[in-house]
């Protein structure tokens, strides 16, 4: 589908109709058919699987940083030409992981906001490429720092004495617990075992690390143990249009579980996770299946649900902690054309 531009001067270097920047990109062929083969070759999946393997770093933020690259290695002649290799760039990227909400939303917001400005129209092409070099280095420190931005605005959220139930392995709700730790809040937690693949099971694992006191339960069990619950905390796939959240399977029912017995439910979400999307029910997600293993022998014709993620709805969610602040779910709306216009 042709994307609209949303700014009807033809003059502006920002966001452009994809089927006018094709036959751009053709035409730009033709006029410089040497440009693909000078200097050494540059592969963005090489660089961000590079960046990828930093343990804590966030799979959009290495997507970011590689973004950045390509201006970097770039050989463009105009702003024409470098913003056609960022579209290509950010296609391949996304094409990676056509699952990956996070990593799409990523890219998306780097193009908008490396290219949003105004001053492009204006200047020589070697000052131009330098101020949006400058800007993809900015938004990437700015995505870097999200995770530690987010701990900080938390804490006024987690008291002494309170217990927490999160789900799955976040490393923005552990970057938030060990803050509280490093706070002197005295709390504990309960973790879900984050079947199939027990990711509860691994920030159990970095919690025990922190002396923070820590309870594992099977996935079923949370209701059980919701009487013991102050508040749940959970992070993000992807933050949505409505204000709710696409996140690990199960997240869902605990949102709901926990809405029902009047406990708060606040998600944990940096801003390169909020999507343009707008789910209205568990079908309207893209698929994103994964193997799911019961440890007995499933005869074939028994059909098994490997969906990875579920969509919670903004009612069932009490404040989101971003890196633009701490939000009601009906603000998340107003802060998305803010970051996409």
């Amino acid at each position: 589908m042709t994307e609209v531009n949303p700014n009807p001067n033809p003059n502006h270097n920002g966001i452009v109709a994809s089927d006018w920047i094709e036959q751009a990109q053709a035409a730009a062929l033709l006029r410089y058919p040497v440009i693909a083969g000078r200097g050494p070759s540059f592969s963005v999946i090489e660089e961000f699987n590079k960046w990828r393997q930093q343990a804590d770093l966030a799979e959009a933020v290495a997507a970011i940083r590689a973004l950045a690259a390509v201006i970097r290695a770039s050989e463009a002649r105009t702003m024409m030409e470098l913003e056609i290799e960022l579209k290509k760039a950010s296609a391949t990227l996304k094409s990676w992981d056509t699952t990956s909400i996070s990593l799409r939303a990523g890219c998306d917001l780097f193009m908008r906001y490396v290219t949003r400005t105004s001053a492009l129209e204006s200047e020589d092409f070697n000052t131009a490429k330098s101020r949006v070099l400058g800007r993809a280095e900015k938004f990437g420190e700015i995505s870097y720092k999200a995770r530690k931005i987010i701990a900080v605005l938390s804490q006024d959220f987690i008291f002494d004495g309170c217990t927490i139930l999160v789900h799955g392995f976040s490393r923005v709700v552990l970057e938030i617990l060990k803050t509280a730790t490093q706070n002197k809040k005295l709390f504990r937690v309960l973790c879900t075992e984050g079947r199939p693949d027990k990711t509860g099971v691994l920030l159990a694992k970095e919690l025990a690390k922190l002396d923070v006191p820590v309870k594992l339960l099977i996935d079923s069990a949370v209701a059980y143990s919701m009487d013991e619950v102050d508040m749940v905390i959970v992070g993000a796939d992807g933050v949505v249009e409505s204000g709710g959240v696409i996140n690990m399977m199960g997240t869902y029912q605990i949102a709901l579980l926990a809405h029902s017995m009047n406990k708060p439910v606040y998600v944990a979400a940096e801003s390169y996770k909020f999507a343009r999307l707008y789910p209205l029910d568990q079908k309207d997600l893209a698929p994103a299946l994964r193997p799911i293993d019961f440890g007995v022998h499933v005869p074939p014709k028994i059909e098994v649900e490997r969906s990875a993620r579920d969509y919670t709805p903004p009612q069932y969610l009490t404040m989101l902690f971003t890196d633009l602040g701490v939000l009601t779910p009906s603000v998340v709306s107003d802060e998305l054309i803010q970051l996409y216009l």
